[in-house]
Order: structure tokens, then sequence, then C-alpha cells
């Protein structure tokens, strides 16, 4: 009997001290986006098991590995907390795909070296900002919802506008930290403050005007990718 309850004990013990995998930080990630903050999610396609470096997905040339929906597809993105974590328990290595639009925050990408000059001239000029997720090509400023018509304007008013941003408004989609796709891990460039409400997002049109003049200002070239 003794013998059996030091096994009992020594098994609570690594389990009560274990460290989670990337399966659990999956699905708490996904839950806290979906349930905290009211982020609709789904999981993405995710990776070829036989050739990471591949989409999982039919086609050959997918030009976002990993990091989209197919089945389901955009339009299940939810925040009901069953619905989650049912699809993460079956899926646990899924990439976390925020569906941007509606009341969800959209985004505002560039590449990643000129994104990262971006922010530091953002930064010199006091600029706040919201979160920002990066991977190994892009960074993906989060704003606040817009529309597109309230997008057209916006770009209609620059006289300038580098063709390498990229705009991810309703039914786009960004992945999210921690997931892992074609483009490595994504990341936190710029952590949202931990606590559960949503954190704040800037709207569209400061963060477009302050990047386009940010590199405007620093000459920063910013190529299509």
């Amino acid at each position: 009997m003794r013998e059996i309850l030091g096994r009992r004990r020594r098994l609570l013990s690594w389990r009560i001290g274990r460290k989670p995998g990337r399966s659990a930080g999956q699905l708490g990630a996904a839950l806290t986006f979906a349930t905290a903050w009211r982020w609709p999610v789904l999981p993405g396609v995710g990776l070829d098991r036989r050739d990471g470096s591949r989409c999982a997905c039919p086609d050959p040339d997918c030009a976002v590995p990993g990091a989209h929906p197919l089945d389901p597809g955009l339009l299940a993105a939810t925040t009901d907390e069953r619905m989650v974590r049912w699809w993460w328990t079956n899926r646990p290595g899924a990439p976390i795909v925020l569906a941007t639009g509606d009341r969800a925050p959209c985004a505002v990408s560039l590449p990643a070296q000129a994104g990262v000059r971006a922010l530091a001239a953002l930064d010199e000029a006091g600029i706040r900002l919201g979160p920002v997720v990066a991977t190994e090509a892009r960074l993906h400023i989060l704003v606040a919802p817009y529309s597109m018509a309230q997008l057209g304007e916006l770009l209609y008013a620059k006289d300038y506008v580098p063709g390498s941003l990229r705009f991810h408004g309703e039914g786009g989609y960004i992945a999210l930290p921690p997931s892992v796709t074609g483009q490595g891990q994504v990341r936190w460039e710029r952590a949202p403050l931990p606590g559960s409400a949503a954190p704040w997002v800037p709207d569209v049109e400061a963060v477009v005007d302050a990047v386009v003049d940010a590199l405007t200002r620093t000459g920063v070239s910013a190529p299509e990718m």
C-alpha cells in the first residue's frame, strides 16, 4: 500500500511540475483569443507531415503554407469555447487562424525588415501601437476593424502607398502565436499586456499614416513580398 501511494504521489508531482508542451500552448492560446478576447478563431490547415516546409493543402504552390483555413472554412471561425476545445483537442498542433474584420481586429502588414525599421521610427515619433505579430517574412500590426469603403478612402487620399503593404480586413485572416507555419514560428513582436481584457488596438488611419510617413522619411525600401 505504501509503495502504491508513493507512486501516486510521484506521478502527481510530475504532472504538476511538468511544463506544458506546444499542444497545450495552442489550446490555451486559442481559448484566450476566443473566450477572453472574443476574437473568432479556427484551426489552420497546418504543414505536410512528410515535408514540414510544404502546406498540407492540395495546392503545391500554396502562398501561405499552413497558415490558412481549409476544413473548416473561414466562415466557421468562432468564439465558442466548446468548438475551440474540440478543434484543438483533435488537432492539437494546428495553427491558430484569426478571422479578421467585423468585430475582430484587422491588420496591416509589411515585409519583416522594413517592418522592424518602421516600428523603430514609430516609437521615435511617439505613435502608440497595440499588439504586433511577426513571422520570418512579415510583421502584422493589429488595428481596429475597418470597412473596405473606409480603407478605400484612406488609400485614395495618399500620394504614395508602398505596394508591399497588405491589408487584412473583413474576409481576411492571419495566423496568431504560438502557431508554426511555413514561415516558421509565429510570435509576438509586441506582445499584448497580460490580463483577461482584449488588447487595445489603434485605428487603421493612424497606423497607415504613420507607417507610410516613416517609410518615406527613413528611405526604407519595402520590396514586394
